[in-house]
């Protein structure tokens, strides 16, 4: 997503509210609000989901519509992709934890 100029606290603040809210759904596993570090505008919404139907069902619903209202007022653009991760490897730290 990209906000419109001088919206980008209100935005963050915003995402941070509707965020706490969809992360007690069921089937939320975790979600990351990126910011792009040479365009302050530009940012990455990074929802993990237990699976796809449960994803689907969310974005089809009137609570994410109600939910993402003042975000949509917020931006000046966005794209919606979903994506399903092949592999994942953590540091060598992380797996001595």
């Amino acid at each position: 997503m990209r906000t419109k100029e001088g919206c980008e606290d209100r935005f963050e603040a915003e995402w941070l509210s509707a965020a706490e809210e969809i992360r007690t759904l069921d089937g939320c596993l975790h979600q990351d609000l990126v910011r792009d570090a040479d365009d302050p505008r530009s940012y990455l919404i990074i929802s993990d989901w237990a699976d796809r139907e449960r994803l689907d069902a969310f974005g089809r619903s009137e609570h994410r519509d109600r939910l993402l209202r003042m975000i949509r007022e917020l931006r000046e653009s966005a794209q919606r992709h979903t994506y399903q991760v092949l592999h994942s490897v953590g540091s060598e730290l992380e797996e001595t934890r």
